[in-house]
């Protein structure tokens, strides 16, 4: 069920009411590309790819292109909107802080408490309905990724497949994407 709501947060559909999570100026669903290069400029690396047939791609921004306080910053365009496809949204947000930056208590205390608590490869995990998921380091105490998308259900849709997991906390260029999310 916690790696489900992950899932969902990929594969959901965006309630009418209610905005994501959001962060530095970039809100899933809303924020658009031309918007996102306006705010921290271009990126490190765009990486483009086809998924289901839509065309998606990646910025990455790492080393001094990274916002302050972080390793990296990867965002992923292309949302599947009730008015069509839209190829320069921001789908998914993710951020991996440095050490430190945000640790068990700033993320209670600028998210609350998480809608549910689980494990990713033996390490603790927060997830908002809002579509915050958080993944901590193996003590439990330093968050090492963050991962922001469109606000979730309040009521869960379907069970997702078993399969369904969470993004890894280390980059993988090779992993096929996620298929755009319906809003």
């Amino acid at each position: 069920m916690l790696l489900g709501a992950l899932a969902l947060s990929l594969l959901a559909v965006w309630p009418e009411a209610g905005r994501a999570a959001e962060w530095g100026g970039i809100e899933p669903g809303v924020t658009t590309a031309e918007q996102l290069r306006e705010r921290y400029g271009p990126p490190t690396k765009e990486t483009r790819r086809k998924v289901e047939g839509y065309d998606t791609f990646e910025w990455l921004f790492e080393g001094r292109q990274a916002p302050v306080g972080f390793i990296r910053m990867t965002v992923d365009f292309g949302i599947l909107m009730p008015s069509g496809y839209s190829p320069s949204v921001v789908r998914v947000l993710r951020l991996d802080p440095k050490p430190f930056i945000f640790g068990r208590d700033t993320i209670l205390d600028g998210w609350g408490q998480p809608d549910q608590v689980g494990a990713k490869d033996e390490r603790e995990m927060f997830v908002y309905r809002s579509g915050l998921v958080v993944i901590f380091d193996p003590s439990g105490t330093l968050a090492t990724s963050l991962y922001f998308s469109v606000k979730q259900p309040d009521q869960p849709a379907a069970a997702p497949a078993p399969s369904a997991a969470p993004p890894s906390p280390s980059p993988a260029p090779a992993a096929p994407r996620p298929p755009p999310v319906r809003r």
